[in-house]
């Protein structure tokens, strides 16, 4: 009986430390920050138009 009443004692505590595990949704959005870098895309367009203009005026430099 004293080892089940001793038993009893400290199996509450353990029990009651228990962790538990909550999932929830955040109370803020979400946000996602894209920056997209388009320097090469210019860089290209802007050699095409280049080449374009060399091409169709020979003299102009």
């Amino acid at each position: 009986m004293k080892t089940l009443l001793i038993a009893f004692i400290v199996a509450i505590p353990v029990m009651a430390c228990s962790p538990t595990v909550k999932v929830q949704a955040p109370d803020k959005p979400i946000e996602i920050n894209l920056n997209v870098n388009i320097e090469h895309r210019i860089k290209v367009e802007i050699e095409k138009d280049v080449k374009k203009a060399i091409t169709s005026n020979p003299n102009i430099f």
